[in-house]
């Protein structure tokens, strides 16, 4: 599956889906075969943290 590349398309979409269909991110990175970390940096750079109490990017 493709995801988008451009940070603030891919927060709103990694929420979505660990809204919708995941309990946690682990779950999402391993189901789509993503990296955790890269991920997780790339949103930061962007200036998003994520929230493992909330489940989400912010």
């Amino acid at each position: 599956m493709e995801i988008p590349q451009d940070p603030f398309m891919l927060m709103s979409f990694i929420n979505l889906k660990l809204r919708d269909y995941y309990d946690s991110l682990d779950a999402l990175c391993e189901d789509l075969g993503l990296d955790k970390e890269q991920l997780c940096d790339k949103l930061k750079s962007a200036g998003f943290e994520y929230s493992e109490e909330n489940k989400k990017f912010w």
